[in-house]
């Protein structure tokens, strides 16, 4: 007989089945809830996210902005990135009060070695004043609440503290700390100082992670003043030059990282994380000649000095590529200082006086067919009646009836006028001329094919609806009433120059990346032609007569050794204060196979024992820069026999590139261990150069005997010494011996003689 099941048997079975029935729901639930909130629950996405956000920080890695380089590769504009260290004086790192002590100690004596700012004491208080400061917490209203500011949840949080809503735990007390990151150098370094300061205490992280590196990008000009407007810069200070017009070429393209947050502001990059390097910048290689510049600059400065001039400007092309070597731009700031304060070679449109001559002539011998041995009586400088204009007069006695080439030699007004007036005035032509003047030699046209730059556009009228037409016909014959830039009045002469093929001035050759040349620049034909070959002809004879017997003879008649073209342009300035004036001189040499058009314009007020016309206001510099020009030419110079050869007895020491120049024209056989850099010549009794580079180091005082001054205080101040200089002359002693190591701001005493 079956036995049969208890009812306390079936009672326990049937709980049995519920609860695990039961369990299988819960386990059913808590599965899809995971699932839920894995997959579909837009409130955890969005709790992942910023948490997310809150550990994982996107960085940016910045691209090194390019070099703005002159023609030989020499930088002109280049960047550097400058280091500084942030603390978190509250961090764990520095719990241990006994260990930071004994660190910070040895910090402060290598911090005030390096630096010299402060003492050893001072240092010392101020690190420990640093991190008493940031591990100290109050609560009251002596409390400041300005690190909190911007964190909402920790501003909260002392104010229920402060209100008693909250108790103070170890976990607020480190929450309440100051980690806000602090700086303790004097300044920021480079990158050669960080790899010294970074083997130091604290700084060698043997306190744990106590601090960030804060990295940045500082664009420095180791020419300093020299081309320094048309260099340019960008930023909240202005946008102006190459570094706007190839901002985005020197920009380069950021890169990107991840960093992981360690503490309140501070982080460390994730290396497996996605990772996208920077690509620098392109170099923009100009066409400036750094040595020419150098040479025009100061003459430049001298002159203006010399005539208490208001602002000057003085260009080099190179006739056949239009390639500008030279562009200084000097002008008085507010204290008087001369400085380069405004690219007047581009901005300044202004009426230019009698250099506008070349227009007129190349005017009445092409488009009115004038004889160039047309005569007018010039009356010897007493004003005369032209059409409707009085008064016009010659500034230089002695003519009388004077032919095209006296005329031009002389800068002759009354000659000009009555020549424009008889061919266009009196027959009621003017408008052939302003369309000669606009459409055949295109004076009314901007030179340069970016106007970022600020080239002003010239004014040339096309229209003579003007109270006075007559008037403004003459006026015009001499160069009033009309406005060009020094730079556009300097591609006009440069034409005549290149054979009447006008060209477009260049400031960038290249850009490139490394030796790689991304697009190069070449050169860009204005007009193939501006006048006839027999005008050309004449027109060289008469600026070539300017410099033999006229307005320019006092600087290039004496000259034998080549023939110049040139024109001198006086303007009264009749816009604003009375007085003021506009001499300018242009000149191309040598005048039979032009390789160079230099121009130098310069204002000025009319004083008491300076110059105002453009002969002795721009004559001087623009002589200056030719026979520079010319003196450096090895084509032009006579050479020399080798037995006659000059055998040098010392040579200053300095730039590589520049000492092999030198050498290799003066000495009978030249050696060298390096190409460029910076090197000391060493000379036998045979004459022969040796150049023995010196290295550019960090911490090592470099061996600076022999060099000139210039080269020396790069080498030294790159070593990061404080230089003491006694004397002149090259170097002829040093303080501290080559090869030492040195500290950053240790000061050196150099001997010249």
């Amino acid at each position: 007989m079956a036995q049969e099941d208890s009812p306390i048997k079936s009672d326990i079975l049937l709980r049995v089945r519920l609860l695990y029935i039961f369990f299988i729901v819960l386990v059913a639930v808590v599965l899809v809830r995971l699932v839920y909130v894995q997959f579909f629950a837009r409130e955890t996405r969005i709790n992942a996210e910023r948490l997310s956000t809150r550990i994982f920080l996107p960085d940016t890695i910045y691209a090194r902005r390019g070099n703005i380089l002159a023609r030989d590769g020499e930088p002109l504009a280049t960047s550097l990135f400058r280091y500084q260290p942030k603390f978190d004086f509250a961090s764990e790192g520095f719990a241990d009060e006994e260990t930071y002590l004994t660190q910070s100690d040895s910090l402060a004596k290598l911090l005030s070695a390096y630096f010299g700012d402060r003492s050893v004491e001072g240092y010392r208080r101020l690190l420990r004043a640093k991190r008493d400061s940031a591990r100290r917490y109050k609560l009251g209203k002596e409390y400041d609440t300005t690190y909190y500011r911007e964190d909402e949840g920790l501003l909260l949080l002392l104010i229920d503290l402060m209100t008693g809503r909250a108790k103070v735990t170890e976990r607020v007390r480190d929450t309440l700390r100051n980690h806000r990151p602090t700086v303790l150098f004097p300044r920021d370094v480079d990158y050669g100082e960080w790899e010294v300061l970074r083997r130091y205490p604290i700084l060698n992280y043997n306190m744990g992670v106590t601090y960030f590196l804060s990295e940045y990008d500082q664009r420095i000009y180791p020419q300093g003043d020299l081309a320094r407007r048309l260099i340019g810069r960008t930023g909240t200070a202005g946008n102006y030059g190459l570094e706007m017009l190839y901002a985005e070429e020197l920009e380069g393209v950021d890169g990107f990282s991840i960093r992981q947050r360690i503490a309140r502001g501070f982080s460390t990059r994730v290396a497996e994380a996605e990772h996208r390097d920077a690509i620098d910048g392109l170099d923009v290689v100009t066409t400036l000649d750094l040595n020419l510049q150098d040479v025009a600059d100061k003459a430049l400065r001298e002159q203006l000095e010399r005539q208490n001039a208001t602002w000057g400007t003085t260009l080099v092309m190179e006739t056949a590529t239009g390639e500008i070597l030279a562009m200084a731009n000097v002008g008085r700031s507010a204290d008087g200082k001369l400085t380069e304060r405004e690219n007047y070679a581009l901005s300044r449109s202004m009426e230019p006086g009698s250099t506008f001559k070349l227009a007129t002539i190349l005017t009445l011998l092409d488009e009115a067919k004038m004889s160039p041995d047309r005569e007018y009586e010039t009356r010897d400088g007493n004003p005369v009646k032209v059409g409707p204009a009085d008064n016009i007069r010659d500034s230089h006695r002695g003519d009388h009836t004077i032919a095209l080439k006296r005329a031009v030699a002389g800068s002759s007004n009354v000659y000009f006028a009555k020549a424009v007036w008889e061919y266009y005035g009196a027959t009621g032509q003017k408008q052939r001329f302003s369309n000669h003047l606009n459409e055949v030699l295109g004076l009314g046209e901007r030179v340069l094919a970016d106007t970022l730059l600020g080239e002003r556009k010239p004014s040339i009228t096309r229209e003579w609806r003007v109270p006075d037409p007559g008037i403004m016909l003459v006026k015009m014959s001499y160069g009033y009433r009309v406005q060009m830039t020094p730079i556009q009045m300097l591609t006009f002469y440069n034409a005549i120059a290149n054979g009447g093929k006008k060209i477009a001035p260049i400031l960038v050759r290249e850009l490139r990346r490394g030796d790689e040349v991304v697009e190069r620049f070449k050169t860009r034909t204005l007009r193939e032609e501006i006048c006839s070959k027999e005008t050309l002809h004449i027109v060289r004879d008469c600026l070539e007569e300017v410099a033999k017997t006229g307005t320019a003879a006092p600087f290039f008649s004496d000259t034998t050794r080549f023939s110049v073209g040139a024109k001198t342009g006086t303007a009264q300035i009749t816009s604003g204060e009375k007085g003021h004036y506009l001499g300018s001189m242009v000149a191309y040499f040598p005048a039979d196979k032009p390789r160079y058009t230099v121009l130098t314009t310069i204002r000025t007020k009319q004083q008491a024992g300076k110059a105002y016309y453009g002969a002795g206001l721009a004559g001087p510099v623009v002589k200056r820069v030719v026979e520079y020009i010319y003196g450096r030419e090895q084509d032009w110079a006579s050479t020399l026999e080798t037995e006659d050869r000059y055998a040098p007895e010392r040579l200053k020491g300095g730039s590589i590139g520049q000492l092999r120049e030198v050498a290799d024209e003066l000495s009978p056989r030249l050696s060298f261990d390096k190409r460029q850099g910076w090197g000391r010549a060493e000379i036998d009794s045979l004459a022969h150069v040796t150049l023995v580079s010196q290295p550019a180091e960090r911490g090592v005082m470099p061996n600076v005997k022999g060099m000139g001054l210039k080269d020396a205080l790069f080498l030294l101040e790159y070593a990061g010494l404080r230089v003491q200089i006694e004397g002149s002359g090259a170097v002829h002693a040093q303080s501290i011996a080559p090869g030492e190591k040195v500290q950053g701001g240790t000061p050196v005493l150099i001997r010249l003689k």
